[in-house]
């Protein structure tokens, strides 16, 4: 069985975050591992507190991770710190990880910044050579670039204005999009850009969605398939998983991740 490691925070109410991640991996079929970065007290309305792990915890949890079922791909979520990125980045070099998809995770849906200015540097500097995906969502990859993207050309010209100036594949997802849900790949093997279309789905709940469509990505790689082949698969299972209508919670819901379980269950019973 081909095995993923999730090294992002965690979600107790389930819908992002490592709970996302770990759920997003056994629906495609590949074992889920998971490194901490932060206990996060949060629910589909909001976050109410956030507590990091110490460098040294992070540190041994992915020594002992590496050390004894070794991970055929790496997603990586959100990391609040500069000490724990570079913790990061040395046990992946380390330990020579392999088709590692980072999702910058830097501005929340609200349009407030995650990180500061320092830890979105030193993120820029020490884990996105190390990437062999990027996903920014738009206002990630503005705040990445400095300019302003409006329109579908702008989307095409940051994927590949971003994965040149660091030598890596680029997704840039379109979920901030008004009029469509469309992703642009830049394929830093090819220097070709690659257009996913996708329907806007009439499901408000779309909690975990950045954090979902990584973990996909890094499944489908830890799989055998190629980046723009992994992403397509991915983008098709968060369709999916949103227009299935899980409506749970006050606020922004989660997504159904086990979706295609429960087709199956209702097929047999039908």
């Amino acid at each position: 069985m081909k095995c993923v490691l999730t090294i992002a925070g965690s979600d107790c109410s389930g819908g992002a975050g490592i709970q996302a991640d770990l759920k997003t991996m056994m629906a495609h079929g590949v074992y889920g591992m998971s490194a901490i970065t932060a206990l996060t007290a949060q629910n589909t309305t909001g976050v109410s507190q956030i507590m990091e792990v110490t460098d040294a915890f992070l540190g041994e949890q992915l020594e002992m991770i590496f050390t004894d079922i070794y991970p055929d791909a790496v997603k990586i979520g959100m990391i609040g710190s500069c000490s724990l990125i570079s913790t990061i980045r040395k046990k992946l070099e380390q330990f020579q990880a392999r088709h590692v998809v980072l999702d910058p995770v830097m501005v929340a849906t609200s349009g407030a910044a995650l990180t500061s200015d320092v830890a979105a540097l030193a993120l820029k500097k020490e884990l996105f050579p190390l990437a062999e995906l990027i996903t920014p969502n738009i206002p990630e990859a503005e705040r990445i670039l400095g300019w302003k993207i409006d329109t579908a050309e702008n989307m095409e010209r940051a994927a590949r204005q971003m994965g040149e100036l660091y030598g890596r594949s680029v997704l840039v997802k379109g979920g901030h999009q008004v009029n469509d849900a469309n992703d642009v790949l830049f394929d830093v093997h090819t220097g070709a850009i690659k257009i996913y279309k996708g329907h806007r789905i009439d499901n408000p709940n779309t909690h975990g969605t950045g954090c979902t469509l990584s973990s996909a990505i890094a499944s489908n790689l830890a799989l055998g398939y190629d980046v723009a082949t992994s992403v397509g698969l991915a983008k098709e299972y968060i369709s999916g998983a949103l227009a299935s209508g899980l409506n749970l919670g006050r606020g922004n819901g989660p997504l159904n991740h086990g979706y295609q379980l429960f087709e199956k269950e209702r097929e047999k019973t039908a």
